[in-house]
C-alpha cells in the first residue's frame, strides 16, 4: 500500500439515511454526501420493510453525489469500508436475487408459533426461568415469521443475510460478512464469534435455517474481495479497490468515539440509545443476554439499549412540535435545534415530571411486558416540561445501564463520550453531565460510525500499525461539559429516590395492563 494511499471511504447504511464518508488518517471527515431513506414501507400497522434495490440506488446515489463534489482524486483511496444499521434481513433465492423486501430491526411483527426444543433444553430453560426470554427469541425472529406467514418465499430461500451481507455481496459478488456485525436473531455464538455449533438450541428455536444458508463469516478487518465492474458503474467507486469487512454501526461508534478500554463508555444518542463499554472479556451485562462482537477482533461490547432513545425527539416533534416546526421553517433552520430553548426555559429535574423511556417492550431490563411512563404532572407542567423529561428520562435509563454493566463487570467507569446525533444538543449534554455526575465529553465530530468504520480499515490495510495508535491519531475530544454540582445533586435525587423504583413499581400494572388489553403481545 503506497503513502499517497491516504484515504478511507466508509459507507454508513443507518437507519434514516446512507453517508459516503471520505476520512484521512487524522480522523478528519475531508467530505460527505448524505442521502435520506425514504422507502420505507408499512404494509400493516407495525411492519417496517424496504426494497433492497431501494437501498443500493441510496447507497449508489450517495456515492456518486460524494465524487461530483469531493477534490480528493479516487487514486488516493486506499480501501472502502461499509457499517451498517443491524439486524435488518433479507431471503435470496439461488440466483441471488431477493424474494422479498428486508425486514428491517425496528419491525414489530412477530411469529405466531414457536417451535419445542430439545427436551434438556426446554428443563435447563424452565429451571434458570429464561423459557420467555427464549420464547421471545422465536417469535421476533425474522426467519420464523417468514416460514410461517411465507412458506412459498421460505422453500425457495438459498441465502439468508443481514443487510451488510447483502451489501457485501453486491460489492463483490461473495457471500461474506464480517463476526462484527452478526447482531440478531440468528443462529450466532456470540462468546466465540462464529456460527452456534449444530447441536446449539438456536438451530431449534429457527428450525428453517440451515447452515448452508448463512455467509462465511470473516473477522472485522478482514479483506473480503475488491469492488466488482458493476459495483464500480453503478457507485463510482473505482473497480478492484479492497473491501474491507467492517463492523456493526453501534460497534463502530464505540471505537470512532474513542473508547477502547473498559473505563469509557460511549453514549450513543441515535434512533436507539445505548451505553457501551469495550472489553477483552465476556461479560454479560445483563445474565443470559449476550454482549455483542466489538469491531476489535477478539473483544465484545457489553451493549445495554433503549430501543426508542432519541427517537423520542422525533416523536416529540411529530405530537407536540408543531410550534418549533413553524418557526424552523420561517428561519430556515431544523426544527430541533430550537428544543434546546424549551429545554432552557425549565429548571432540572422538569419540576417533578418524570419519564420512564420504555416506549419499546423489552427482554429482561426491562421485560416484554414495559410500557413508558411519565409521573408527577401538574398545572405547572408545559410542552417544554416533557421535553427536558424526555432528555432526562434518556440519561437516568443510561446512568441505570452504566451501573449494570460496572457491577458485572467489576469495572468502574470514570469516562462517559456521547455519539450520535443527539450529541450535538448542548442541552442534552450538560442533562449527561449532571445526571451521571461525570464529564460529558463529545467527539470532535459525530459521525462516528463511519470514523469507527475507517479505523478498523486503517488498521487493516496497515495505514496504522494497531488499534490503539489508530483510535489515537483519528480521535479526540471536541468539547466536554462538565456537571455542575448543585444540579447533579438534584437529579442524584431523582434518580436514587424516584427513578430506580419506577420500573418495579409499575411493573404489575404493566403486566395487568397487557393481559387487560393484549398490547404489549404476549409471549405466552
Amino acid at each position: 500500500m503506497t503513502l499517497s494511499k491516504s484515504y478511507i471511504l466508509a459507507i454508513d447504511n443507518g437507519t434514516q439515511s446512507v453517508r459516503a464518508l471520505l476520512f484521512d488518517l487524522h480522523g478528519n471527515l475531508v467530505d460527505k454526501s448524505q442521502v435520506s431513506i425514504d422507502s420505507y414501507q408499512s404494509k400493516e400497522p407495525g411492519w417496517v420493510e424496504n426494497d433492497p434495490e431501494c437501498f443500493w440506488q441510496t447507497l449508489s446515489t450517495a456515492c456518486q453525489r460524494l465524487w461530483a463534489n469531493t477534490h480528493v482524486p479516487k487514486a488516493s483511496i486506499a480501501g472502502v469500508v461499509i457499517t451498517t444499521q443491524r439486524g435488518t434481513t433479507v431471503p435470496l433465492d439461488a440466483q441471488g436475487q431477493p424474494l422479498r423486501p428486508f425486514i428491517l430491526w425496528m419491525d414489530q411483527r412477530r411469529a405466531q408459533q414457536t417451535n419445542k426444543l430439545r427436551w434438556w433444553w426446554e428443563a435447563a430453560f424452565q429451571l434458570i426461568g429464561m423459557r420467555g426470554t427464549i420464547d421471545h427469541f422465536q417469535r421476533e425472529a425474522e426467519a420464523n415469521w417468514i416460514a410461517q406467514n411465507e412458506p412459498e418465499v421460505w422453500k425457495r430461500t438459498d441465502k439468508y443475510l443481514l443487510l451488510s451481507g447483502y451489501l457485501h455481496y453486491r460489492f463483490t459478488g461473495k457471500f461474506v460478512d464480517s463476526v462484527a456485525n452478526q447482531v440478531g436473531y440468528i443462529p450466532f455464538d456470540y462468546k466465540k464469534g462464529c456460527w452456534a455449533p449444530d447441536w446449539d438450541w438456536k438451530w431449534q428455536a429457527m428450525p428453517g435455517i440451515k447452515r448452508s444458508m448463512l455467509p462465511e463469516l470473516v473477522p472485522a478487518g478482514t479483506v473480503i474481495g475488491t469492488v466488482s465492474s458493476k459495483a464500480a458503474k453503478d457507485t463510482g467507486i473505482p473497480e478492484g479497490l479492497p473491501l474491507i469487512a467492517g463492523a456493526a454501526d453501534k460497534a463502530c461508534e464505540v471505537i470512532g468515539a474513542g473508547c477502547l478500554t473498559p473505563e469509557i463508555a460511549c453514549l450513543s444518542y441515535g434512533t436507539a440509545a445505548t451505553v457501551n463499554t469495550t472489553t477483552p472479556k465476556y461479560v454479560e451485562a445483563t445474565p443470559f443476554i449476550p454482549p455483542y462482537p466489538a469491531a476489535v477482533p477478539g473483544h465484545y461490547n457489553t451493549e445495554i439499549q433503549i430501543t426508542r432513545g432519541f427517537w423520542m425527539v422525533s416523536w416529540f416533534k411529530e405530537q407536540f412540535g408543531l410550534h418549533e416546526q413553524q418557526i424552523a421553517e420561517q428561519r430556515g433552520v431544523a426544527p430541533e435545534s430550537l428544543f434546546d430553548e424549551l429545554v432552557g426555559a425549565v429548571p432540572p429535574g422538569a419540576q417533578g415530571l418524570m419519564l420512564q423511556p420504555f416506549w419499546n417492550p423489552g427482554i429482561k431490563v426491562p421485560g416484554p411486558e414495559a410500557k413508558g411512563a411519565i409521573i408527577g404532572f401538574g398545572d405547572v407542567h408545559k410542552r417544554a416540561h416533557l421535553y427536558r423529561a424526555i432528555l432526562e428520562g434518556l440519561a437516568y435509563a443510561l446512568r441505570e445501564a452504566k451501573e449494570r454493566i460496572e457491577k458485572r463487570s467489576g469495572t468502574r467507569i470514570t469516562r462517559v463520550r456521547v455519539s450520535g446525533g443527539g450529541s450535538q444538543s448542548d442541552a442534552a449534554m450538560q442533562i449527561t453531565a449532571n445526571v451521571f455526575n461525570l464529564p460529558a465529553e463529545r467527539p470532535h465530530l459525530y459521525e462516528t460510525s463511519g470514523l469507527g468504520a475507517a479505523i478498523l480499515a486503517s488498521v487493516s490495510l496497515k495505514l496504522h500499525p494497531d488499534f490503539a495508535t489508530a483510535i489515537r491519531e483519528m480521535t479526540r475530544i471536541g468539547q466536554v461539559f462538565q456537571p455542575e454540582p448543585q444540579h447533579a445533586k438534584t437529579y442524584e435525587a431523582l434518580y436514587t429516590q424516584v427513578y430506580s423504583r419506577m420500573y418495579q413499581r409499575l411493573q404489575p400494572l404493566y403486566k395487568a395492563i397487557q393481559e387487560i388489553t393484549g398490547y404489549p403481545q404476549q409471549t405466552r
